[in-house]
């Protein structure tokens, strides 16, 4: 396997590790797929964590920008799903530091851990698990924002769009495989579910 392994060595490992199903799933926002992500499945295996970790850096590190930063690049990552990626990226990169933001409940907003506060002027990437709808990594964003620091670009395992996806603007997104999955609202027509088929509903 190369540095950056292969869109294909990456579903591999993610279905040999069981961090991808395919089925008829619920997903918390409403939407319906024909497959399941989480990675944290596959990272939580030293081996493969180290293969994505080091393939996902390596992208990384070839955007000059950031590249030239690296010695001061701040990583900042949702908790827990972006904890492994963040950590094994910033040991691949040799990149100053991790920070984390998490919540009590879901309601609740997003904030840092006490003494853990990005500084301004901080060059900051954003790392976590998936990309899926988005909306963690723009809350992300606006909270590292609010301290005056800077995010120049966002990396993550996997890339799974979906109809409600946010997007980033200018900022270069790096992943190391792109899931076309299926979605679809209640009430849609799809050939997702077999029929009379009931949906496995999923946490994230």
């Amino acid at each position: 396997m190369e540095l950056v392994p292969t869109q294909d060595e990456v579903v591999r490992l993610l279905r040999k590790t069981g961090a991808l199903r395919d089925g008829f799933f619920q997903y918390p926002n409403g939407l319906y797929s024909n497959q399941y992500l989480q990675v944290a499945l596959a990272m939580r295996y030293y081996d493969v964590n180290k293969i994505l970790s080091v393939g996902l850096s390596s992208l990384v590190r070839a955007h000059s920008e950031i590249r030239a930063v690296i010695p001061q690049l701040s990583i900042v990552a949702p908790a827990t799903g972006g904890l492994p990626v963040a950590y094994g990226v910033c040991e691949a990169l040799r990149a100053a530091q991790v920070y984390w933001a998490e919540r009590e409940n879901e309601d609740e907003p997003l904030h840092f851990r006490q003494y853990m506060e990005v500084k301004a002027g901080e060059k900051v990437l954003l790392v976590d698990d998936i990309l899926r709808s988005g909306r963690r990594l723009s809350e992300l964003r606006k909270l590292v924002e609010s301290y005056g620091a800077e995010v120049i670009g966002l990396a993550v395992i996997v890339y799974q769009p979906n109809p409600k996806t946010a997007t980033f603007g200018s900022l270069p997104l790096f992943y190391l495989a792109r899931l076309t999955s299926k979605f679809c609202k209640e009430g849609e027509i799809c050939d997702i579910a077999p029929p009379g088929a009931e949906p496995v509903k999923v946490w994230a």
